[in-house]
């Protein structure tokens, strides 16, 4: 069930086929008149410009859309298929446009005064009423006709600059629609090949979009619009009001997903996960708010680390399998998206461009949201590191911005995931923006690899098991005490000096008085440990206190926790939440400041090896120039 869900109908869409098709085709297009020549002043690269202002004067001039596109071929009569889809798209975008503004008069009482204005002159109020709306419908018809190009018109290029913005007339639906074509055929009659024109016209869309909503407040009739979803499922297009200008079209997941038995050892990163895809589902999209985030424990980002192959890319295929599967069940859409290598490029600002979509394609509040970023430390660079390419810094930035920055708003809808082999090669100030640090250790006891050879080696065999209770090892809630429990003492030796030498002073965690001076000793030994540091710490706690499992029959039909309202499933979630202790205090403070020294210590061994390697190296020289020297060539 799609919530507040309006489908497009063909029958409407072909109400507006002939003024779409005239507007591709031919039209006079009444604009401002322009104070500069088409003429360069001879031996200059420069206009002439009229001293006498023409401000208020109008000029037309004729837009034929389709012959602009032919004539990017000059020698071939026939539009080439971009070309063709560029004009078919164009044409259909319009029509599509003029149906949602079609249903936008039916919501706001337009059409009625429309009705009555054609047998008789509005006067007064509702005169004034009358143009608002109007104007607002306009607005209404530009955006849908940008927003469906965007989302339809995809090109493979590298984005162009050299595109001018649209110039709008609001008077009419048509009126803002011709201002858009005539932009579309601007972009469109410069272009040397198709590459460019599919770029010049996504470019386009781009800024009329851009555009748009920097005018939106001007317009006090869009009340209506803000929370409208719209789809044509024909097209595969959506509209969800004006909250987020749309991105490319959305594309069904692919993706091997795998379940938790599937995955052996990594028990508290596994049992974490398997929790936050249920928190996840808890997400009122009416009040746009999960109750997660209210009471506290919600996961919105994340940083999972470990040697290359412990099953980091296992985890995140179960996470995303979960929210998927939750997804279908209740009706929901599902954005997953993983920001990588590949995204970075070598035109300047675009690294920054293509992370900020990659954020706000998961951070719609219409669709429950996953966002991973594998191999972080290849993605994004530490600021201080000279070699990294401006690509890679442009990354680390946005994401700074995007998961705590002043304008980072939580709501619950999706979580983000980092994950690296090299944690300690990430920027300090990105990692420590991570809420949350999961250890992927992979397997590690003697049962955990019966457990996964067992697994792995499938049943095409005869040889016995022999004395082993398979997978007991991989009760979750038998697995998470016990490893839970080991972080009730530190397991990096830099906290373990600070954890016995606090414990030889005073004693074991009692009092508020004793946390804080606990924290204050590991960031004396270690600087990295700030306040960011106890915020994580505290929201873990926090999580701890809310270390419950919602019931699996909760996720089994819709209507017994989903599709509930806000207030219905934050009491559900309140009557299972309790109390943390101080064992749990102690045991995330040391899970936490463990992190902090392992990535430490990490760092510190890769910069031993390297002097260890040069001055092997050295050796290795010097012994090779003393042989050169015997023999008489060093220096030949």
């Amino acid at each position: 069930m799609d919530i507040g869900l309006t489908t497009l109908r063909e029958e409407d869409i072909a109400k507006h086929l002939a003024t779409a098709q005239s507007l591709v085709t031919r039209f006079a297009l009444m604009e401002a008149a322009r104070r500069d020549s088409n003429t360069e002043i001879a031996g200059t690269r420069r206009r002439f410009m009229a001293t006498v202002s023409t401000a208020g004067q109008r000029s037309s001039r004729e837009i034929e859309f389709a012959k602009t596109l032919a004539a990017i071929t000059p020698g071939d009569n026939l539009l080439s298929p971009a070309q063709h889809n560029v004009l078919y798209k164009v044409r259909r975008a319009v029509a599509v446009a003029l149906a949602i503004s079609d249903l936008y008069s039916k919501q706001t009482g337009l059409d009625a005064l429309h009705s009555r204005n054609a047998s008789s002159v509005l006067e007064g109020g509702e005169a004034d009423n009358y143009r608002m709306l109007m104007e607002a419908a306009a607005y209404v018809a530009a955006f849908s006709a940008a927003a469906y190009v965007k989302q339809l018109v995809e090109a493979d290029g590298e984005p162009t600059s050299d595109v001018d913005g649209p110039d709008f007339n609001f008077a009419t639906p048509q009126d803002g629609l011709k201002g858009l074509v005539a932009g579309l055929d601007a972009a469109a009659s410069s272009s040397p090949d198709d590459r460019v024109l599919l770029s010049r016209i996504r470019a386009f869309a781009d800024l009329a979009l851009q555009d748009l909503l920097s005018r939106k407040s001007r317009f006090s009739g869009l009340g209506p619009f803000e929370q409208v979803h719209l789809r044509l499922d024909s097209d595969g297009f959506e509209l969800n009001g004006f909250d987020v200008a749309p991105g490319a079209k959305s594309k069904p997941l692919t993706m091997s997903f795998k379940k938790p038995n599937e995955i052996i050892g990594n028990h508290i990163a596994k049992y974490q996960a398997m929790k936050l895809a249920k928190m996840l589902m808890a997400y009122d999209f009416d009040r746009q708010m999960n109750p997660f985030v209210e009471l506290g424990g919600f996961l919105f980002t994340f940083i999972g680390d470990g040697a290359p192959g412990t099953g980091k890319t296992i985890l995140i295929q179960m996470i995303a399998g979960m929210i998927n599967d939750y997804c279908q069940v209740a009706g929901y859409g599902f954005t997953y998206e993983n920001f990588g290598v590949a995204q970075i490029s070598s035109y300047q600002g675009k690294s920054g461009q293509n992370c900020k979509q990659f954020v706000n394609n998961v951070l719609n509040t219409r669709t429950i949201g996953f966002g991973t970023i594998d191999d972080i430390d290849q993605v994004a660079a530490k600021r201080s590191d000279d070699r990294a390419s401006a690509g890679q810094q442009e990354v680390t930035a946005v994401l700074m911005e995007s998961f705590a920055g002043a304008t980072t708003v939580v709501r619950g809808n999706c979580s983000f995931g980092m994950f690296s082999n090299y944690p300690e090669n990430v920027d300090d100030a990105l990692r420590q923006r991570a809420g949350a640090r999961w250890l992927v250790d992979g397997p590690q006891t003697r049962n955990d690899y019966i457990d996964i050879f067992v697994l792995l080696a499938g049943k095409n065999h005869s040889i016995p098991l022999g004395d082993h209770k398979l997978f007991e090892a991989q009760v979750i809630e038998k697995a998470v005490a016990t490893a839970y429990e080991e972080h009730s003492k530190p397991q990096e030796d830099g906290l373990i000096t600070v954890y016995d030498r606090f414990m030889k002073e005073h004693g074991k965690l009692k009092t508020m008085e004793d946390i804080g001076d606990y924290l204050h000793r590991i960031k004396e030994a270690e600087p990295r440990f700030t306040g960011r540091a106890i915020k994580n710490i505290t929201d873990a706690i926090k999580m701890r206190a809310m270390d419950i499992d919602l019931p699996d029959d909760w996720f089994e039909k819709p209507e017994t926790f989903m599709h509930k309202s806000y207030d219905d499933k934050k009491a559900m979630i309140e009557e299972l939440r309790g109390p943390f202790t101080i064992d749990m205090v102690m045991q995330e403070i040391n899970r936490y400041a463990d992190s902090e020294f392992r990535y430490s210590d990490k760092a510190d061994e890769a910069a031993v090896s390297e002097i260890i390697r040069r001055e092997r190296q050295r050796e290795k020289a010097i012994d090779r120039i003393a042989e050169m020297k015997e023999k008489g060539i060093w220096g030949a």
